[in-house]
């Protein structure tokens, strides 16, 4: 529940990057020696398609059983060595497959047939997985009718120009993905969100209708460019209701690429942000290890030095250089030990810093109370969740260094999986 409007913004901080036509091209990072791919679905039994020591191919569909609808792409030709579970995010049980490479690429034919066609079974089917995740089931749920595709082309945290990199150089895929998208889905209105410096530049080139936002974060976030766009945010229920829907740039230029080529893509574009905060740009498979890329410009990661999938302020650690890059990786960030600003299970010390940063005036200090004790839907209707951007800002600035923005993550989560599966037992 949100128990007033959104309104009022803190005086923002920071400025996102702007691409520019000074950034280098991105280094090609050969294929590695096996890659690690997700298949965002539970390992219960045997699969019955996939077994250690299958061929495999370059863009082959793989799902663990006939008819499944996750599936992962294959981005190497070589054989399957490894089949095992894998715990994601917030829990989420999801299947690693690793394939060793073997030889030169081998690509699939599956997919240059159904290409002839485009649709959004075929879209759905096969390109779901692809670079950018484009999140194509959300456009064939008929009980929430999606009426405007979003193209995101800013970026949604500092430090990353990853999206508007892959905007500029990918004018032409871009809008080839666009008339895939408006023939498949039916839907007229797409919008490319880009930041009020750049729109110049794209103007006529791209499309869509253009809208620019600042470049001052938090304005590109996700949550408050779709503000902007409908004068509302999400509540329990997500986005599904609101009839919007957000697509990386980067998303859209691989569904282009695809129909255009009869081929799936198995490359994606990352920045690579190295200690001293220099950005590299590279191209890799999915599925390839971090480490690979780290290795690739010479960054040295040492004990208790942070590896992020992401910017800063809205980021996720993670554990090992040996976790691949996964189709929606925009970015890489690794701190050094020495500037890691820590976590602690300090009190909240009603400071009110977190309260005045806040793009959405939520009352953040009241709000985190409840959502320490796990008391979710509690806070949620009290103290505005829902008005909350996740901008990350709150944990910036937090004395006591409570880990707000997770919290706020973690609360959104739990309650929309409880109110989903409230939904399904009333079905």
């Amino acid at each position: 529940m949100r128990k007033r409007s959104f309104f009022g913004l803190s005086k923002p901080c920071f400025h996102y990057e702007l691409a520019t036509s000074a950034i280098a091209d991105p280094v090609a990072v050969p294929a590695p020696a096996t890659v690690t791919l997700y298949i965002k679905q539970e390992l219960k039994r045997t699969s019955s398609t996939l077994k250690v020591g299958t061929t495999v191919r370059t863009g082959q569909r793989l799902e663990l059983n006939e008819g499944d609808e996750a599936f992962a792409i294959s981005s190497v030709t070589g054989t399957i060595c490894a089949i095992s579970s894998f715990l994601a995010d917030y829990g989420q049980a999801w299947t690693a497959v690793t394939i060793k490479t073997e030889g030169d690429d081998k690509p699939d034919t599956e997919f240059a047939e159904a290409s002839q066609a485009p649709s959004l079974e075929t879209l759905n089917r096969y390109l779901a997985a692809c670079p950018g995740e484009p999140g194509i089931g959300r456009l064939m749920d008929e009980r929430n009718p999606v009426h405007t595709i979003v193209i995101y082309g800013g970026n949604a945290d500092i430090l990353i120009d990853t999206s508007l990199y892959l905007l500029k150089q990918n004018a032409e895929a871009i809008n080839a993905g666009i008339e895939i998208l408006r023939k498949s889905t039916g839907i007229k209105d797409i919008v490319i969100v880009i930041p009020e410096e750049s729109v110049q530049n794209y103007s006529g080139h791209l499309d869509a209708r253009m809208q620019p936002v600042s470049s001052q974060y938090p304005y590109a976030q996700p949550l408050m460019v779709l503000h902007q766009l409908t004068g509302r945010l999400p509540d329990e229920k997500g986005m599904a209701p609101m009839g919007v829907h957000f697509i990386r740039a980067e998303a859209v230029a691989a569904i282009g690429r695809a129909f255009s080529s009869g081929s799936l893509p198995v490359e994606k574009t990352i920045a690579v942000i190295d200690k001293q905060g220099t950005r590299h740009m590279a191209r890799a498979r999915v599925g390839t290890p971090v480490g690979v890329l780290l290795k690739t410009f010479g960054v040295q990661v040492n004990d208790h030095d942070k590896i992020v999938f992401g910017g800063p302020m809205t980021g996720s650690a993670i554990y090992s250089e040996d976790l691949p890059i996964r189709p929606d990786t925009d970015a890489i960030l690794v701190q050094d030990k020495s500037v890691i600003p820590l976590y602690s299970d300090y009190p909240c010390i009603n400071c009110g810093d977190c309260v005045r940063i806040c793009p959405g005036n939520v009352p953040v200090n009241l709000l985190v109370r409840f959502l320490e004790a796990g008391q979710y839907n509690e806070g949620a209707d009290l103290y505005d969740l829902y008005s909350c951007i996740e901008c990350g800002l709150c944990s910036y600035v937090c004395v006591s260094r409570i880990p707000i923005y997770q919290y706020i993550k973690l609360a959104k989560h739990e309650i929309g999986r409880i109110t989903s599966a409230e939904e399904m037992n009333e079905q």
